[in-house]
C-alpha cells in the first residue's frame, strides 16, 4: 500500500519542469522548444500546466535532460487524478463480485 496524498497538493509536472531543467539550464521557452523539436506555443502550454504532458513530450525530455519518462508521466498521471477527485468527478461504478 502506497503513500496517498492530499489531491489539493499534487501539482501539475509543468512548472517543476520549468524550474528544474529550463531555469537550471538557462534556457527560454523559445530555446528549450526549438531544441525538442517542438512548437514554443506546445512547450508554453505544457510548462505553465494548460496541458498535460505527452509520452513523446517526455520522452524528449528525457533525451535531452536524463530525466525518466516514466518519472514525468506518473507526475501527469497523479496530477490527472487528483484533479478528477477535487471535482468529485469519480465515477459511480460498483464493484463487481465474483459469480
Amino acid at each position: 500500500m502506497g503513500i496517498e496524498l492530499d489531491p489539493s497538493i499534487i501539482s501539475h509536472p509543468g512548472p517543476w519542469m520549468q524550474r528544474t531543467f529550463l531555469d537550471h539550464y538557462g534556457l527560454s521557452v523559445t530555446d528549450c522548444a526549438a531544441h525538442l523539436g517542438v512548437s514554443r506555443q506546445n512547450m508554453s502550454t505544457v510548462l505553465n500546466g494548460r496541458a498535460s504532458l505527452s509520452a513523446m513530450m517526455a520522452l524528449r525530455f528525457e533525451k535531452a535532460f536524463g530525466v525518466s519518462a516514466e518519472t514525468l508521466l506518473r507526475m501527469q498521471v497523479a496530477y490527472d487524478l487528483a484533479q478528477l477527485k477535487l471535482r468529485g468527478a469519480e465515477p459511480d461504478v460498483k464493484r463487481l463480485e465474483a459469480a
